[in-house]
């Protein structure tokens, strides 16, 4: 946002800021306050608007997902699981009995990689998408300052209509006077004195609305600005003032201007560039898939409880020692009956299961079973490549390229439509400038012709050629004729916002 460094140097030097939740404190407003701060604050405050700009972010990231897509995927998965002792059954002929309950742990290490036609059309898409983010943010940004622009007019339009009434009871004051003058020397009836006092109540009555008027606009313009109103909003005062210039425009000028700035035809272009390019990634869908996988794993498997294996493993080591050493000692009895001295007698005791060897197996069996949680036994690596083509998909694949052809062709109108509509709105908007200006003008010969006849009006009162009802008409005439003065001027500076918001930029 633009001055983002002045408005915190303001908002610092202006008092202490309003917390807003989750968000970075509102500052306060400045209490001389310019069109431009207004709208500087607006663009960083506003509500509305921020939700749009937060549509950046996402379309941002999506560029970057598009063409992240050429790269392969990588992830981790581990996991852990129990088993109970018992039986287990299977097809209810065969049983498995597990004598002690097992944990066990895993895990997974794995390259993916899928290209097809949406990932090389994926980008472009991506690009279309954010750049019609991005239009709709400036038409956003363009569209809040002209809302700005035109409540910080109604302000000054409601403080004119105030000075106005203030004309009025000043005006309805001397009148009082001048009644009491001549009620008092007998040149008038008390009716003239009643009447006079009526007409400055009135005109009171009428500054307290006209002022009310305008602290109602200021709380609207600090709700634009998306900052809380101080608590007397009295104190901001607009430092801002528009002179009346004669048009200088040109209809053609514009008209060019407004097709190359309009922000929300800069919008819909962009969101037509990104539905023929959605268009064009739906067509690939007849293209085939080329996936490719890449991994590994290692899992462990340990008892919770393995006394009773071990000792089965124990008793099998002794069974099998005591069958090799009776067989040895079959072979030795064997050559002994052969009477063969030079054939010495095996010794059996190399064959024997000693207490040392059960308790190394015991260890070893023990320190095989402790491989809970991460002493992994590995698996091979493992990799696969796969091609598909979907020849028959039910007909879904012209159903989507029917509507992205549709929806294509849909914001092609809706560019064409919304540029008629520009043209005509930046046409009735210069055409409603140049009346307003030319209002101004009529305005200014009544009001001067309305301020004489009450100057006359009030001086054949004063002499006694005229009535206090003739006085009165001529003061509602004046007051008239000002307050429509008033209501051409800013009419024509709003038509001047009004053309501006239809072009798309500012015009002075």
């Amino acid at each position: 946002m633009r001055n983002s460094a002045l408005i915190l140097l303001v908002s610092a030097a202006l008092g202490a800021p309003h917390a807003l939740t989750g968000q970075e404190p509102l500052p306060s407003v400045p209490q001389s306050l310019s069109l431009r701060e207004a709208v500087d604050i607006a663009m960083q405050y506003n509500p509305a608007y921020r939700q749009t700009a937060n549509d950046h972010a996402p379309a941002a990231w999506g560029v970057r997902n598009a063409y992240a897509a050429f790269l392969p995927t990588f992830g981790i998965s581990g996991g852990m699981t129990y088993a109970g002792a018992g039986t287990q059954n299977f097809f209810g002929t065969t049983s498995f009995e597990q004598v002690s309950s097992t944990v066990g742990s895993s895990y997974s290490m794995g390259f993916n990689l899928t290209l097809n036609g949406r990932t090389f059309t994926q980008p472009a898409l991506a690009r279309a998408q954010l750049k019609a983010a991005d239009a709709s943010i400036d038409g956003a940004e363009i569209n809040l300052e002209s809302v700005v622009r035109e409540q910080y007019l109604a302000i000054l339009q409601a403080e004119a209509q105030v000075r106005l009434a203030d004309l009025q009871v000043t005006r309805n004051e001397e009148f009082l006077r001048l009644a009491q003058a001549r009620f008092e020397v007998g040149q008038n009836t008390i009716l003239d004195v009643r009447q006079a006092e009526v007409a400055l109540g009135r005109a009171e009555v009428d500054r307290l609305q006209f002022g009310q008027a305008v602290i109602v606009e200021k709380l609207r313009l600090f709700q634009q600005m998306g900052v809380p109103a101080p608590d007397d909003p009295t104190v901001v005062v607009l430092s801002d003032s528009f002179p009346i210039t004669e048009p200088a425009w040109a209809l053609g000028d514009l008209l060019a201007d407004a097709n190359a700035a309009n922000p929300d035809l800069l919008s819909l272009r962009a969101r037509q560039s990104a539905a023929v390019a959605n268009e064009t990634a739906v067509k690939t869908d007849w293209l085939p898939s080329l996936s490719f996988s890449a991994g590994w794993s290692g899992f462990t498997n340990q008892f919770t409880n393995p006394d009773p294996l071990i000792s089965n493993s124990v008793q099998s080591a002794q069974l099998s020692a005591a069958q090799n050493v009776g067989l040895c000692e079959y072979n030795n009895n064997i050559v002994a009956g052969l009477a063969t001295p030079t054939v010495e007698p095996l010794d059996c005791s190399v064959y024997a299961f000693t207490s040392e060897d059960e308790a190394d197996l015991r260890q070893r069996l023990q320190d095989q079973n402790s491989v809970f949680p991460f002493d992994f036994t590995s698996q091979p690596f493992s990799a696969r490549m796969s091609v598909s083509w979907p020849i028959f998909t039910q007909f879904s694949r012209p159903l989507r390229n029917s509507q992205a052809s549709a929806q294509a062709e849909d914001a092609k109108e809706a560019v064409r439509a919304w540029e008629l509509q520009v043209r005509t709105a930046v046409s009735q908007a210069y055409y409603g400038m140049l009346a307003a200006h030319e209002g101004i003008r009529i305005q200014e010969q009544s009001r001067v012709a309305a301020r004489e006849g009450l100057q006359l009006a009030q001086e054949r009162y004063r002499v006694g050629s005229g009535t206090f009802f003739e006085l009165l008409d001529a003061q509602l005439a004046a007051q008239t004729a000002e307050r429509d003065y008033i209501n051409a001027v800013y009419a024509y500076h709003r038509s001047i916002a009004t053309l501006e918001a239809a072009v798309g930029r500012p015009l002075r």
